[in-house]
């Protein structure tokens, strides 16, 4: 199972709203309760709170691709995309000028008849950290599953050229 997904931007903003809401509200609960020689011990439980919420929240939400379906998933549902429904992969640049791995799709209610599975900045040198290494694995493990799907995956000349210069990832052979 490969896991995947790019969290929307209004989605993100409302799980980091929810986040902070719950932090001053448990905080400013802890404080009411105990009085004001309580407000760091109010600080730190809101904290690890919101950001323990917000872990949860990114965690759930993505896209898990199996060997039989792909799982769409949000905090508050899940839905399953058939594999006879994925028509082709691309790997091209989106409107923000990042780099953006997506499955074009026939029928359903996607927007744009596309499910994106991974967004990231150009490569323009190589592995120089975590975020790096991860996206690497995620990008290897897409590509395998695709070929193992026997989709074809349509890669722009210059990702492909910085993918196998910078991160040593081979062109696709079919």
């Amino acid at each position: 199972m490969v896991r995947a997904g790019v969290v929307p931007g209004r989605r993100a903003a409302w799980y980091g709203s929810a986040g902070l809401l719950l932090a001053v509200l448990l905080g400013g609960a802890i404080v009411g309760v105990w009085g004001l020689n309580r407000i760091f011990t109010g600080i730190a439980v809101g904290v690890v709170a919101g950001i323990a919420l917000m872990f949860v929240l990114f965690g759930r939400d993505g896209v898990l691709l199996s060997e039989q379906s792909i799982v769409r998933r949000t905090p508050w549902a899940a839905s399953t995309i058939a594999w006879d429904r994925v028509v082709a992969g691309r790997f091209a640049l989106d409107e923000q000028a990042r780099w953006s791995l997506a499955l074009d799709l026939n029928g359903g209610d996607e927007q744009h008849q596309e499910l994106v599975l991974l967004s990231i900045p150009p490569v323009v040198r190589p592995i120089a950290n975590a975020y790096d290494h991860r996206k690497r694995e995620q990008v290897n493990e897409i590509r395998t599953m695709l070929r193992q799907k026997r989709i074809p995956v349509v890669i722009l000349p210059e990702i492909a050229d910085a993918l196998q210069r910078h991160w040593r990832i081979a062109p696709p052979t079919s």
